[in-house]
């Protein structure tokens, strides 16, 4: 089955052909402004480097978030336009799901920065097992944060570990980045009804919507 996933949860653009379980092609523009301009395009030439089409998509996969408000806006219209106009179906990996390996055994942690300033830095986090979440992503600082690690040991997949201070020797902490390439490899593996593509945000959006007119 050819799997089809996009991730435009965060400043770079990516997209990645997946066929069980082989990657055949993956790509990505940083590109901070301007996605939803770009992606039509940006899909249809990586698609055709491959020589296929969107009707040659089994099952198309979006990264959910959290992450930009309007990237994930973006990235799940676009997906589930697709869907709805191939008929394949549509799933959402979230931004942790997406940034630890696939076919990784047992439990591990995702904590993606959310907030990088001192002193309010936050992160968000979820637990893994088996390649799915097993908790919501939610959103904790850097207090919260480093209780929950007390004791932890089972791999933790961070970004921003330079803040725990001393305490991350005692962990074992690991780079994570989401991917589209994950996203695209665990895609073939999951349930699409357990795993919709509707965004996960985690916390209000920044920008504030207009109030209807009276």
């Amino acid at each position: 089955m050819l799997i089809l996933a996009l991730n435009t949860a965060f400043t770079t653009m990516e997209a990645a052909l997946v066929r069980d379980g082989e990657i055949l092609a993956d790509a990505r523009e940083t590109l901070p402004r301007g996605q939803e301009k770009a992606l039509p395009g940006f899909v249809e030439a990586l698609l055709k480097e491959e020589g296929a089409t969107f009707g040659d998509v089994g099952r198309f996969a979006v990264v959910t978030g959290p992450g930009s408000f309007t990237g994930l806006r973006i990235g799940v219209a676009y997906v589930r336009g697709l869907a709805l106009v191939t008929g394949a179906p549509a799933l959402g990996i979230t931004s942790l799901e997406a940034a630890i390996p696939a076919g990784m055994e047992g439990a591990s942690l995702g904590a993606l920065m959310a907030q990088r300033r001192p002193p309010d830095q936050t992160w968000w986090v979820q637990g893994i097992s088996e390649d799915k979440g097993i908790a919501p992503v939610r959103e904790v600082g850097l207090e919260a944060l480093s209780a929950m690690l007390q004791g932890f040991h089972a791999p933790i997949f961070m970004d921003g570990a330079e803040a725990l201070g001393e305490a991350a020797a005692k962990l074992d902490i690991r780079p994570m980045r989401p991917s589209a390439v994950t996203a695209a490899l665990k895609a073939g593996r999951f349930d699409p009804a357990n795993h919709p593509p509707t965004p996960v945000y985690a916390r209000e959006p920044d920008a504030t919507l207009p109030a209807p007119k009276p």
